[in-house]
């Protein structure tokens, strides 16, 4: 019984293996055509009107708006650099800190510890969230 068990397994891994094995020149055929063969068969040899106009429409669709921010900061700083990108503020736009509130908490007079040692009543302020948590890019963060 074993010895059929152990048969079927080796049978089943084999047929596995085979099953995955394929030739590279079948999945990936080489042809003659070059990089720039190939860019300027599907942009239109970048020759003609057509091709222009759909290469600046791609182009269009990927440049983002100034936002609101962005156009007080060119606005309010009319120097050398009326629109400067730095890692830090690309980060902060990208990835925004979600609100976290503080709760303020009253604790009252208890007895703490072993020994009963009396605790005067205080207040504490924590975040409502134990880590800051960041919106995700392009998700809407002010309030609906």
């Amino acid at each position: 019984m074993r010895r059929i068990w152990i048969n079927g397994c080796a049978l089943l891994a084999l047929a596995m293996l085979a099953a995955c094995t394929t030739n590279k020149e079948a999945l990936l055929p080489h042809g003659q055509a070059t990089m720039l063969d190939i860019w300027n068969q599907e942009t239109g040899g970048g020759h003609s009107l057509r091709a222009n106009e759909r290469l600046l429409e791609a182009r269009t669709a990927l440049r983002r708006p100034l936002d609101e921010d962005d156009r007080a900061a060119r606005t309010a700083d009319a120097g050398n650099a009326p629109y400067t990108r730095t890692a830090a503020t690309e980060i902060r736009r990208q990835f925004t800190r979600l609100p976290n509130p503080d709760l303020v908490m009253y604790v009252f007079p208890h007895l703490a510890g072993t020994d009963p040692v009396p605790v005067p009543g205080y207040t504490t302020v924590f975040p409502f969230y134990q880590r800051v948590q960041y919106a995700l890019p392009g998700e809407r963060t002010e309030d609906y």
